[in-house]
């Protein structure tokens, strides 16, 4: 949602261990080195062992490590060492290749034709390697047959090459007087830590680079306060980065300040006892999770049909709603967004957008909706974007927000500099400023919709909702005068109008491309622009 925003070619802060984004500082370096020694002459058959807390990096460093092998080295990568002795080697013998059909019940003849291959791989001068992830979830049992396996030898040399890569729980397990054998057999052992303050400030600019940005939105207290909140354990980093940067985008900053890493921060719930909020007063630590957008049911209401005629769904017009109250017909409202009102009016946010669209159930029905509860005459959906993005919706919205306890809060009017919140008859106009901090993008829209009106219509579909939609294709702008049916002519042209209003071009009419076909033909109720001060 923020690549073009920010003019990012792709996502630099995915958690997927990509070598393209590799950092490597000293540490990770020197970790990288004591792998390479393993799968290289250097470890004379023995063990290599890679610890590491979670999220350091150990996962991409291997990654790596399978990039620079030597030629002639044969890897066994072991991912999911959760296994029993003989399921571990019939793992091993699978990632090499072997065949060991009709060897189900024989741990002995697949070590017999592992050492047959390891034999023949030796006399041509190449290597076996077993890198085993996730070492510390090997069993006692496991570890032992791994051990058997380093006394494949020759006279000179170890035939097998074994790495484990693991969580600090490895070298508790590696002391246990039951395995002395095996961690005596450790040639080469390295624990990774954490990046440091500096080392932090350079890798989220190492990835920001490598996706494209010409310039860096991280100010330098964002980045101190990403040290402190991830403690400069990479995964961390890539999560905060990556929320701090949608949040960014949601409230339409070019640049993330220590507020907002925070904000992102307590999102994905990782705020410490101790760590230092650098909130101003009256700010609320809180963050609003950008989440992905849950396709669900649209914005059809169906018209009653003459008695002869089949049922199709129609557009319902929805009835007028009144503009706010005059400022001296209403109760006075609190100057700046207070906890006791923010609390009032998440209780009333689906009545007063229940109000908006005339919800026969008070807003229960469209409460429900958006509960993900099917055949209540509305449809809901929870999507993300910025101020630009509802904007361009131009419809009411429930706004989502994260403080001490999560906020709904009914959005009823937006231009450049304030926003007008709150249930009808109670609306507050503030400054964008002080609702920013409490929200970071996730809204909720609702319409009144067809019971039976599917979650997605593509080409060559046909019915009643086919004509429906090329009938609100025909009042958009510009206007669609093609063929009157969903073919190859409609399906380029709905491409051409996705990628115009920021949507996935798949050709497909899903809930936010129908909600963007809808649009021109909704008067009612919409987002306001303008309205009289009334805070």
């Amino acid at each position: 949602m923020y690549l073009q925003y920010f003019g990012l070619a792709e996502h630099p802060f995915s958690i997927t261990p990509d070598p393209a984004f590799v950092y490597l500082s000293q540490r990770h370096r020197d970790a990288l080195a004591h792998l390479l020694y393993g799968v290289g002459q250097g470890g004379s058959g023995g063990f290599v062992q890679l610890t590491g807390e979670v999220g350091t990096g150990k996962t991409t460093l291997c990654r790596c490590l399978l990039e620079q092998v030597p030629a002639g080295t044969h890897i066994a990568l072991i991912l999911n060492p959760l296994l029993t002795p003989a399921e571990l080697l019939h793992a091993v013998c699978d990632e090499l290749g072997l065949d060991t059909q009709g060897l189900a019940h024989s741990n002995t003849a697949r070590v017999d034709r592992l050492n047959a291959f390891l034999v023949r791989t030796h006399q041509s001068g190449e290597r076996v390697v077993l890198v085993i992830d996730e070492a510390q979830n090997l069993s006692p049992e496991a570890l032992e047959q791994i051990r058997l396996l380093t006394n494949l030898e020759t006279s000179k040399e170890k035939l097998l090459q074994i790495v484990l890569l693991g969580q600090p729980e490895l070298r508790d397990l590696l002391t246990r007087r039951n395995l002395r054998q095996l961690a005596q057999r450790i040639t080469a052992r390295y624990h990774l830590t954490p990046l440091g303050p500096v080392d932090t400030a350079h890798y989220v600019r190492h990835r920001m680079q490598v996706a494209g940005a010409d310039r860096d939105p991280f100010q330098r207290s964002a980045l101190r306060a990403l040290y402190q909140r991830s403690q400069g354990v990479p995964r961390l980093i890539n999560i905060i980065a990556d929320r701090a940067l949608l949040a960014a985008y949601a409230s339409e900053r070019l640049e993330i300040n220590a507020r907002l890493v925070h904000a992102a921060a307590d999102e994905v719930q990782l705020g410490e006892p101790g760590a230092r909020r650098r909130y101003g007063p009256g700010w609320a630590a809180a963050a609003a999770g950008l989440l992905l957008a849950a396709a669900s049911y649209w914005f059809l209401a169906p018209a009653p049909p003459p008695e002869s005629a089949q049922p199709v769904a129609e557009v319902a017009e929805p009835a007028a709603v009144a503009a706010p109250p005059p400022a001296d017909a209403a109760p006075s409202a609190p100057a700046r967004l207070q906890p006791d009102w923010l609390a009032r009016e998440h209780d009333a946010a689906w009545r007063g957008l229940g109000t908006l669209w005339e919800d026969p159930g008070g807003g229960g029905l469209i409460g429900a909706a958006c509960s993900g509860v099917a055949g209540t005459g509305y449809g809901c959906l929870r999507d993300r974007g910025s101020w630009a993005r509802i904007r361009q919706l131009g419809l009411p919205v429930v706004l989502l927000l994260r403080g001490a306890e999560e906020r709904l809060l009914l959005l009823r009017g937006l231009n450049d500099e304030r926003v007008l919140v709150g249930s009808p008859g109670n609306e507050l106009a503030v400054p964008r400023s002080q609702l920013e901090p409490l929200w970071l993008g996730t809204y909720f829209v609702a319409w009144p919709q067809a019971p039976t009106w599917p979650r997605q219509i593509g080409r060559d579909d046909s019915g009643p909702a086919v004509d429906t939609v090329l009938g609100l294709a025909a009042g958009v702008d510009p206007p669609y005068t093609g063929p009157g049916e969903f073919g190859a002519g409609f399906e380029d042209w709905l491409k051409a109008f996705q990628s115009s209003h920021g949507l996935q071009a798949d050709g497909i009419v899903g809930p936010n491309t129908l909600l963007y076909l809808m649009r021109p033909s909704i008067s009612s109720p919409t987002l306001l622009t303008h309205w009289e001060a009334r805070g």
